[in-house]
């Protein structure tokens, strides 16, 4: 059933880019580079993913790795955690999604929303989450209404206070809009729940965030492995990114330290197939809010437990540690950043661990997945023959 490995852990450190896309400027994005920037702005280390040949991708050098290691350039139109996680899975957005960053959602839009779910709206507007939650989250409380943001993402997103409005209302609500925004004007990547508890001035959002994507527009390599008979595990917010598609069993995660203890857990489990995993926090919590001392101490987290995991392998494991884009925490705005991602890959038993050619696109990641277990993918080149 399988060539190499009877599984496969594949783990998204969600906005972990290394810079260097050649597109760059198509997207305003000058000499960007999350990892690079953030390691030297607070004078950071890594030692353990060093070892797996991290820091050459950034400082183009061929110091001794314990893996492969290579780098990849996304051929997608866009640069949000939907637009890099369906290439990574074989499917290439040709037309970016739509956003409302400058303008908030059209009039009619948000009359229709509130008609339908009973509620008014306020906010529609660019802001970040926890900004726009102390700034009416008060009102919300007083009226009942619902926060209703974006960014420049292509999502709205929807706050609500867990006592005002309960969390299954909050999920209709969610899904009202996303049925709305299913119209081609209004058509957003992602509907997101974004409930918070506390009081006005001390507002914390809680981990029952909920994600309502649109489906895959083709078929993805998640969806030939569950097609084949083959576990998908998700974790984290992997089965919201698919909209459910191709998974055979899903966990939500709190958070990054939540996410790495169900990786450890998961890897004490018999299966075969793929694992996918996405660490967050990098993204939602640090890199939109230029945060480069919390996004270091995000990568020092998963640096301190990467041997562990490593340890926990079986020798038909196989481990990539990939990025689905570039949010540097240095870098003007609070938007992603268009750049290469890393793709770090470790076996046990690996004998000639060295950089392998650069990934012309993410899917190369899925096309050797499924490569592994003898199926194939119509986009990407699969890298397995090289690891020996």
């Amino acid at each position: 059933m399988y060539k190499k490995y009877k599984r496969i852990f594949l783990i998204v450190l969600d906005s972990v880019g290394i810079g260097n896309a050649y597109d760059e400027e198509k997207y305003g994005d000058i000499k960007v580079n999350t990892l690079k920037h953030t390691l030297e702005s607070t004078k950071g280390s890594l030692p353990n993913l060093e070892k797996m040949g991290l820091l050459n991708l950034i400082y183009d050098r061929d110091t001794i790795s314990n893996s492969y290691y290579t780098r990849g350039q996304s051929v997608s139109n866009g640069k949000d955690t939907l637009t890099g996680h369906l290439e990574m899975m074989g499917v290439k957005t040709e037309i970016p999604l739509k956003t409302f960053t400058e303008t908030g959602f059209p009039k009619e839009l948000i009359s229709e929303l509130e008609k339908r779910c009973g509620r008014k709206v306020i906010g529609n507007c660019n802001a970040s989450g926890t900004e726009i939650i102390e700034r009416l989250g008060r009102e919300h409380m007083e009226t009942g209404s619902i926060i209703v943001y974006t960014s420049a993402d292509s999502v709205l997103q929807i706050a609500a206070h867990e006592e005002i409005v309960p969390l299954q209302e909050l999920y209709k609500i969610c899904s009202i809009a996303r049925e709305i925004t299913l119209k081609e004007e209004w058509k957003v990547g992602r509907i997101i729940a974004r409930p918070f508890i506390g009081e006005p001035g001390h507002f914390e959002r809680t981990s029952n965030r909920h994600d309502y994507a649109l489906d895959p527009p083709k078929t993805t390599a998640l969806d030939i492995l569950k097609e084949n008979n083959l576990e998908v595990l998700a974790l984290g917010k992997i089965s919201d990114i698919f909209n459910g598609r191709g998974i055979t069993n899903s966990t939500k995660t709190k958070d990054n330290t939540d996410g790495i203890l169900k990786i450890k857990e998961t890897i004490k489990k018999d299966f075969t197939g793929l694992c996918f995993a996405n660490l967050n926090d990098f993204d939602s919590k640090y890199g939109h809010r230029r945060n480069p001392i919390g996004y270091m101490n995000a990568l020092k987290e998963v640096d301190d437990n990467i041997e562990e995991i490593k340890s926990l392998l079986n020798e038909d494991d196989l481990l990539i540690i990939t990025a689905d884009h570039g949010n540097d925490p240095t870098y003007k705005g609070t938007d992603h950043t268009r750049e290469m991602i890393p793709v770090l890959i470790y076996n046990k038993n690996l004998k000639t661990p060295k950089r392998l050619p650069d990934l012309d696109t993410y899917a190369s990641i899925g096309a050797t997945i499924l490569d592994n277990f003898n199926l194939t993918l119509d986009m990407g080149t699969s890298f397995l023959e090289e690891l020996k």
